[in-house]
């Protein structure tokens, strides 16, 4: 990495707050990271200088769609896409009820979808509005709660004929767990389902590759990579082509415009394009995808690094449960566990208190914390990201170790 953990840390200027005189450590990330210098500048100076509406006749707004182009052109960098599958929406959540809507326009009785116990509700409950909507039929995929990873038996064994779509997470945001997601869209497409995939999780952690999943779709969200709330959406170009959208009848209807409806959040367009060009600062090489391959490579190892000590670290403090995969198995940097005898809400504002800030619930997760038996306690989540330091892993698991000791 071309960076070093100091640099990088001094364009966070998040990370100069101090809480009970405790310097803040953000284990938050999985819920959306802190934003770097550089990608609030360029949405600053989009609104300063460069604020209008696009396809016009006059010099703002052609620098309007140049910037936009450009923030495309980055995001289908970071998935390994063409810019014209690259679909901008409020957030992941949005895009995804828009898609199924559109897809489900010809689905009815008899078609299957396929969804899974692991996943964000967010890739649930667009699928399950067919339901109720379209008529069609869900069929879930079983999922190991202890070790937090799927059961491809059960994948196999509900994929059929009538399966129009799998959606599938490529990584769990409550557990960390990575999803064999090629391999699952193999089993998909030989039944003749498309594959949606959920890379919300996964996309601050490994580098997305579109064309390595051989997914159909996919969504993920700048604001868990560095960036603001805006939401990203791969599509096979024919496959966005196709698609039976509601759209405003003036409106474009090449791709991908066509499923952009309404003026969208250039700003954070423009941010989203900014944060895929930070994490490629940190890397090296001659194109802006090589560069992520580079600075991806040395975060996953910065990250799983500080995984080992906190699952080692944790694992040492009686009445701590961790739950996930193992550290030697396919998953990300982010950790969930519970303290006996106390909710996941009161472990977290105890943590507050050392100026250690976590997640706690079920994160949308819902389905996975149920089978955990945790849906009243809910679990505590703390993720690594590039600016998390081994001091304060220290600091979360001598916390942890405290609270648990005090009960």
């Amino acid at each position: 990495m071309t960076a070093s953990l100091a640099q990088i840390r001094a364009q966070f200027p998040a990370l100069q707050r101090q809480h009970r005189g405790h310097a803040v450590a953000y284990f938050d990330g999985p819920g959306g990271t802190q934003v770097p210098l550089a990608v609030v500048d360029a949405m600053r100076d989009y609104l300063l200088h460069h604020n209008a509406n696009t396809h016009w006749a006059y010099p703002t707004s052609a620098e309007t769609d140049a910037m936009l182009l450009a923030a495309r052109e980055a995001l289908a960098d970071f998935l390994n896409a063409s810019p014209r599958e690259i679909v901008f929406a409020n957030n992941m959540t949005t895009g995804t009820f828009h898609l199924a809507r559109a897809l489900g326009r010809g689905w009815g009785a008899g078609d299957e979808i396929v969804i899974t116990d692991l996943d964000h509700h967010a890739n649930v409950a667009p699928w399950r509005a067919l339901e109720r909507e379209r008529g069609v039929t869900i069929r879930r995929v079983d999922v190991d709660p202890q070790r937090g990873q799927l059961d491809m038996g059960s994948l196999r064994a509900v994929l059929s004929p009538r399966t129009r779509l799998l959606a599938i997470g490529a990584g769990s945001n409550a557990l960390g767990t990575i999803n064999d997601v090629a391999e699952a869209a193999r089993l998909a497409h030989a039944v003749g389902a498309l594959v949606f995939v959920d890379a919300v999780h996964y996309a601050p952690h490994a580098l997305v590759d579109v064309r390595a999943f051989d997914c159909d779709f996919l969504g993920c969200s700048a604001y868990k990579f560095y960036g603001p709330h805006v939401g990203v959406l791969y599509g096979r170009e024919a496959l966005l082509a196709a698609l039976d959208v509601p759209k405003l009848e003036p409106a474009p209807d090449d791709v991908p415009d066509r499923l952009e409806t309404g003026t969208q959040n250039h700003e954070g367009i423009v941010g989203a394009g900014a944060a895929v060009d930070f994490l490629a600062s940190l890397g090296s090489g001659a194109t802006r995808r090589q560069r992520l391959q580079s600075a991806f490579h040395a975060l996953h190892e910065a990250g799983m690094s500080h995984l080992l000590s906190l699952w080692d670290g944790l694992a040492a403090i009686p009445g701590v449960t961790r739950y996930g995969p193992p550290p030697d198995q396919p998953r990300t940097p982010t950790i969930a566990f519970t303290v006996a005898g106390l909710g996941s809400e009161a472990v977290t504002r105890a943590l507050v208190e050392r100026g250690v800030f976590t997640s706690h619930g079920d994160f949308y997760a819902a389905t996975i914390v149920e089978r955990l038996g945790l849906a009243d306690a809910g679990l505590v989540r703390a993720g690594a990201a590039c600016y998390t330091s081994a001091d304060e892993v220290d600091r979360l698991v001598a916390g942890v170790r405290e609270i648990a000791r005090r009960g």
